[in-house]
């Protein structure tokens, strides 16, 4: 994405439940927003759990390929324009960590990585093509949790030894080795001067760094888990939380934004 001096805003977006929906993953009810977004050449920076080669396609589906996209949950970043790098060597020391583990413990994470492609398809829903780019890790391993939470405690500080995190996300706990999605919000925006407003939204815990530290933070009702929890009253002031969940959301409030800068401004 080549810095643009008129740009007044880059909107920053997580994907499940956000953007897309949480069962459908279709993003038609966004469609407003996004043209608005085009036409008035607003950049729009995936920040997902998602992986780079799943983000390449959705990227230029969306109409946004001249924009990077922050992928595995902010393990990695998938420039503009560009394809996926062949190059799996954190997500091969991530599994080579839970080989470690006592195998009581390890039997507890069922990992992306655990599954076929096919096993993938069922447990996320999405269509086979898409659950074999979605097991094309690079930086990160997504996967369920089944044991108790003393057992994660465990769990997580085992991993912390060799400096892997887990975070959790709308559905996974995704093991890492700690970069966040804010991490790359702020990388992005300091390639531009003067430095653009930014625009966060997202639904789950792995968003809140992301949405806290956006001039403008949107918290996307969720309607399939505990989503984000309230905040302090001073950071609750400072984002919006939807009254509608997935993209009806995201479509409300983007169009307002742009609205509020762009339009009433002129």
């Amino acid at each position: 994405m080549t810095p643009n001096t008129e740009t007044k805003l880059i909107v920053f977006t997580d994907l499940d439940g956000t953007l897309l929906d949480h069962d459908s993953y279709s993003w038609s009810p966004a469609i407003p927003a996004l043209e608005m977004m085009k036409a008035l050449g607003v950049p729009l920076v995936l920040a997902s759990s998602k992986t780079a080669y799943e983000l390449v396609v959705l990227r230029k589906e969306l109409g946004f390929e001249h924009c990077p996209a922050i992928v595995e949950n902010g393990a990695g970043l998938l420039p503009a324009y560009e394809k996926p790098e062949q190059n799996g060597q954190q997500h091969a020391q991530i599994l080579a960590a839970l080989s470690d583990l006592p195998p009581a413990l390890r039997a507890q994470y069922e990992g992306f990585s655990d599954w076929s492609d096919a096993e993938c398809a069922e447990k996320t829903g999405l269509p086979l093509e898409q659950a074999k780019s979605a097991r094309q890790r690079q930086f990160s391993e997504p996967g369920l949790w089944s044991g108790t939470q003393e057992e994660l405690q465990d769990f997580e500080a085992k991993l912390a030894e060799k400096g892997i995190s887990a975070r959790q996300g709308g559905r996974y706990l995704t093991l890492s080795f700690g970069a966040t999605k804010a991490d790359w919000m702020s990388k992005i925006l300091d390639d531009f001067d003067p430095r653009p407003k930014s625009m966060a939204l997202g639904d789950a815990p792995n968003d809140v760094e992301m949405i806290v530290e956006a001039d403008f933070g949107v918290i996307i009702k969720n309607t399939h888990g505990a989503g984000i929890p309230r905040k302090s009253d001073s950071i609750e002031a400072s984002i919006v939380r939807t009254k509608q969940s997935g993209p009806k959301g995201w479509n409300i409030e983007v169009q307002a934004r742009l609205k509020q800068l762009y339009l009433e401004e002129e």
